[in-house]
Parts: C-alpha cells; sequence; structure tokens
C-alpha cells in the first residue's frame, strides 16, 4: 500500500476562476499585437455576475434583456477604463471549455470595440467567424 504523496508529487491545479482569468488574459493577449497601445492603460477584470442594476430586475425596470457578459467603465478623474467581464453568466452559457474561451474572446472584443468606439469586426477581423 502505497502512502500520502509528497507535496511534490501532488499536480498544481487552477482553479475554476483562475482558468477562466486565464481565459480573459488570452483573449487580452490576442488583441495586443494590433491595439496594444490603445489597450496600454486599459484594466481588465473579472467579476462573477453583473451588479443587480444592470440586470433589468425589480417592479418597472423588466427590460427582457439578456444578461450581460461584460461592460466598460469609461476612464474618469484620473482612472483609466475598465473592461470587466462576468464569469457566471458566461460559464452557464458555455456547453464546453472551447465554447467558453470564443465567448469570452467574443466578449472582450465587443466590450474593446465599444471602448474604442468601433464595430467588433475591426477590432477582431475573425469575429464574425465563429458563430
Amino acid at each position: 500500500m502505497r502512502g500520502p504523496l509528497a507535496p511534490s508529487h501532488i499536480p498544481i491545479a487552477k482553479s475554476r476562476s483562475e482558468r477562466f482569468d486565464d481565459l480573459v488574459l488570452d483573449a487580452v493577449d490576442r488583441l495586443r499585437p494590433r491595439w496594444g497601445r490603445q489597450l496600454a492603460s486599459v484594466e481588465f477584470a473579472v467579476e462573477e455576475v453583473p451588479p443587480a442594476g444592470d440586470l433589468g430586475d425589480g417592479p418597472g425596470a423588466i427590460t427582457g434583456d439578456p444578461i450581460p457578459f461584460g461592460r466598460v467603465e469609461p476612464a474618469a478623474s484620473g482612472r483609466p477604463a475598465i473592461v470587466i467581464v462576468y464569469r457566471r453568466p458566461l460559464e452557464a452559457r458555455a456547453q464546453d471549455r472551447d465554447q467558453l474561451g470564443a465567448m469570452v474572446h467574443d466578449t472582450v472584443v465587443e466590450q474593446v470595440a465599444g471602448l474604442l468606439g468601433l464595430s467588433p469586426e475591426s477590432v477582431d477581423p475573425g469575429y464574425d467567424d465563429r458563430d
């Protein structure tokens, strides 16, 4: 019978949220060669879910809009612009890791496009090809 594994033999596993963070960073890295100068002062963040105010819930506020996957907070009073990606809505909609990666990338592209005042197709010419 084998004894417990020594700590040096235990594989380092990333948490679900760390893997999601990596998907966001990968999406940003894919945009940097073309948009690095424009994105140099932009921060990217992950939040679990959108704020309740963004959900269109409550009396008289039901809009029927889908739950957002991300949002942009424009730069203001010395604070850089922030692109925020919501983890749980994306994970709930994705059928597998590959689809999640594509959805995260599309969300980052859409938010960056909105920030720069461009279409998603101009930010990433392959954006429209992944339906």
